[in-house]
């Protein structure tokens, strides 16, 4: 087997493989998941913060992509990013990146078909490219009484929903009167609400003010609130609720020159107190999970990983382990679930369905003798057992 500095970037080898065709032994979890929350409980309206560890190569990375495809399935609106790309210790730049994910003019269109539902109408009756109120209008029902019935709607939809912030819910309340015709907003204001609403600094308040719409910045301190209102809308739009899934959060300690951001230690604190305050706050949101993944040495680094914060830590750790692997824990570690579920048949498997899938780099797949050793490797190696199958099977390719 090539050495742990030779093992081939994943990414790179594996992300083009449809999640869905890879799911030999990490069943066992993400049948429960999709059952248990996204079926369940987060779809009647709960709160869920998970966290997934484990060594390089234990398929992280890959759970993150597998849950991600399970939760569209399940009309989830998907949101995924690398603690790479997106600044962590604000969270206000977390909930900005979610925002620009979530297509919020498609929700608000949902919504919108929403209300007129309401109002005893079928927006499908509404010809392709015509306005609510014009319809009513070419009708003879666009008089002063029914348009009062649109804003009493428009209340009723936003403004007296409690799970919104008020600014939220009356910018809200605009843009799907916007797209009614009723009440009528130029599409000047509509950009100005959509950047208010997408955090952008370079929106003047003032400009807002004309529209009779007084709202406060965006900041690190209200963007959970925030999030709350768009999870909220997004459950109004006819979704089950918003999946957000959070990768490489290593790189808070890592030293590497090579990465694209670099962690102070007040960052990393910061870091870790914005998570700590999301699981404070997360009983108040409905509707959303959040699952974080990242590699071992960040629990294992004493001086400056999650240990080394304990108003964090005290809220994550889990107290009790028992012999068999807990699917409720919301520390999910990887290792100990492949050294229950991967036997060597079920390695065999893996690199079955690795080679069916695998196109750009044929391989066989491995032997039982193979997989037994792999799967006595995989107690004391430094990487987890689907990297060790990946690199057996590079020694063992297939005729091309």
């Amino acid at each position: 087997m090539p050495e742990l500095n030779e093992i081939p970037d994943m990414e790179e080898m594996y992300g083009f493989l449809p999640a869905e065709q890879l799911t030999c032994g990490i069943q066992f979890l993400t049948d429960f998941w999709r059952e248990k929350y996204l079926q369940e409980y987060i779809r009647n309206g709960g709160s869920k913060i998970k966290f997934v560890t484990g060594r390089p190569g234990s398929g992280k990375t890959h759970f993150l992509r597998l849950m991600t495809s399970i939760a569209q399935k399940e009309n989830y609106k998907t949101i995924q990013f690398s603690a790479r790309d997106v600044w962590m210790h604000d969270f206000k730049e977390i909930y900005i990146e979610i925002f620009q994910q979530c297509d919020i003019l498609n929700c608000l269109e949902a919504v919108s078909h929403c209300l007129i539902q309401e109002m005893g109408f079928d927006h499908h009756d509404i010809p392709e490219g015509m306005k609510f109120i014009d319809y009513l209008s070419q009708n003879g029902m666009g008089d002063a009484l029914t348009k009062r019935e649109i804003r009493t709607q428009l209340r009723h939809f936003f403004l007296k929903n409690p799970m919104m912030d008020n600014n939220f819910a009356l910018a809200c309340s605009m843009l799907t009167g916007s797209i009614l015709g009723y009440p009528i907003l130029e599409e000047q204001n509509q950009e100005l609400l959509l950047g208010w609403l997408e955090g952008d600094r370079s929106i003047k308040l003032s400009q807002l003010r004309a529209l009779e719409f007084y709202p406060s910045r965006i900041t690190k301190y209200n963007a959970r609130h925030m999030l709350r209102s768009l999870a909220e809308l997004i459950r109004m739009g006819g979704y089950s609720g918003l999946f957000i899934s959070v990768d490489n959060l290593e790189i808070l300690i890592s030293r590497s020159s090579l990465e694209p951001v670099h962690y102070t230690k007040m960052k990393r604190e910061d870091t870790y107190e914005s998570i700590r305050q999301l699981i404070d706050d997360i009983d108040s949101m409905r509707n959303i999970m959040f699952v974080y993944s990242f590699d071992r040495d960040l629990i294992d680094n004493e001086n400056a990983g999650l240990k080394s914060y304990q108003a964090l830590w005290m809220r994550i750790q889990n107290e009790i382990v028992g012999e068999r692997f807990n699917r409720f824990t919301d520390m999910v570690d990887l290792d100990r679930l492949a050294a229950q579920e991967y036997s060597p048949e079920v390695i065999v498997s893996i690199s079955e369905s690795l080679a069916r899938v695998q196109k750009s780099r044929p391989a066989l797949s491995l032997n039982m003798e193979t997989a037994k050793e792999i799967a006595e490797k995989a107690h004391t190696g430094a990487v987890g057992v689907p990297q060790l199958i990946r690199i057996a099977m590079q020694g063992v390719k297939a005729d091309v």
